[in-house]
């Protein structure tokens, strides 16, 4: 189990640098989904999915915006491809 603990899964950075916008395009395809199926029980369903998609895109891109804007306030060392070898 200790071998467990110490697993750590990073992501390449060009799929976590995109991944907010992979959000905000599943949320808008969810929507348009959502206007094509307007008579179907999985409309309501679509439109709330693609709500939470979009916000949450949103909320990871300006997180990402503010952190890197205000680096040097935060403590600790920034991380960069170096520290992490």
């Amino acid at each position: 189990m200790s071998g467990m603990e110490n697993r750590v899964v990073r992501l390449s950075k060009p799929l976590y640098e995109a991944l907010p916008y992979l959000y905000i395009a599943a949320g808008l395809g969810a929507a348009v989904a959502s206007y094509f199926l307007a008579r179907h029980p999985w409309s309501d369903i679509l439109l709330v999915l693609a709500a939470f998609c979009v916000l949450g895109g949103l909320v990871v891109l300006l997180k990402r915006r503010d952190y890197r804007a205000k680096r040097g306030e935060y403590r600790g060392n920034p991380l960069d491809e170096n520290s992490l070898r």
